[in-house]
């Protein structure tokens, strides 16, 4: 494996590589992780339907990790992972300019890749046929999640959203360790299992959770109880994302003065 040190030197080139990428690669990449992510977040809402209380949330976080597998074995650019981009900012190898525009056009992407899957997920009727005399338990799964999530208070979803990406950030730096694909999936597993089974708030996740279940009450005729773009957006994706921001960055922060000599040199300019 490679050492927490070397880790940290190989992100300096990562993050030189993805900074500089022209705009249309790291648009289409995020799109793809948002969709990943959302793909694995669809698997999590069927597979622990069925299931009540801690089964269901033990099955969720089981299958949830196939979204961060993708990205990061597929190669993709995912917002809350791009957060350790503050190392080598702050160490003086990227410019923030450059790291700006890699999180603004990441966000993006991942918003529409999430949209895109939450789509083609409620008006394809995976979570259950419309018309029945009864809502399957996967349609109620998907509202009653994103209802849960608006009606969180700001600050549960700031704090959150916190130790979320702690732990996804702690995910992608330990798959960096691994010189096989098999320690790679085994590195990002555990860390994301215990956010999804802990309560925590992915920003890119709860785009997909978010939408879907937006559309979803729409499309099956439900409406749930606070559940409002509104409060979709000031209550569940602010808060998370903020909270991601400053969870990614204090893992960026405690490595890079660890493992990182200051760069005294200017950075060069971004194409």
């Amino acid at each position: 494996m490679n050492q927490p040190s070397e880790i940290a030197l190989n992100y300096i080139s990562v993050a030189k590589g993805k900074t500089a990428q022209i705009w249309y690669k790291t648009l289409i990449l995020a799109v793809l992780a948002g969709a990943f992510i959302a793909t694995g977040a669809v698997l999590a809402t069927i597979a622990g339907a069925g299931f009540t209380g801690t089964q269901s949330t033990l099955i969720k976080g089981a299958v949830f990790p196939l979204g961060l597998i993708l990205v990061t074995v597929c190669g993709a650019e995912l917002f809350t992972g791009n957060c350790l981009l503050i190392a080598p900012l702050i160490n003086r190898d990227v410019k923030l300019t450059g790291v700006l525009k890699n999180w603004g056009i990441a966000y993006g992407g991942n918003l529409i890749g999430s949209v895109i899957i939450a789509v083609l997920a409620v008006f394809g009727h995976v979570f259950g046929a419309k018309g029945g005399d009864t809502v399957g338990l996967a349609v109620s799964a998907c509202i009653n999640t994103a209802a849960a999530k608006s009606g969180m208070a700001f600050s549960d979803a700031f704090m959150r959203g916190i130790l979320c990406n702690m732990l996804v950030c702690l995910a992608v730096w330990a798959a960096m360790a691994s010189k096989n694909i098999g320690g790679k999936i085994l590195a990002v597993y555990m860390p994301v299992f215990a956010f999804v089974v802990c309560g925590f708030e992915h920003s890119v996740a709860n785009m997909y959770y978010l939408t879907a279940g937006l559309m979803a009450g729409a499309e099956y005729g439900i409406a749930a109880s606070g559940l409002t773009l509104g409060n979709a957006l000031l209550y569940s994706l602010l808060p998370a994302t903020l909270g991601n921001i400053i969870g990614g960055g204090l893992i960026a922060v405690a490595y890079k003065f660890v493992y990182l000599k200051r760069n005294k040199e200017p950075v060069a300019t971004d194409n």
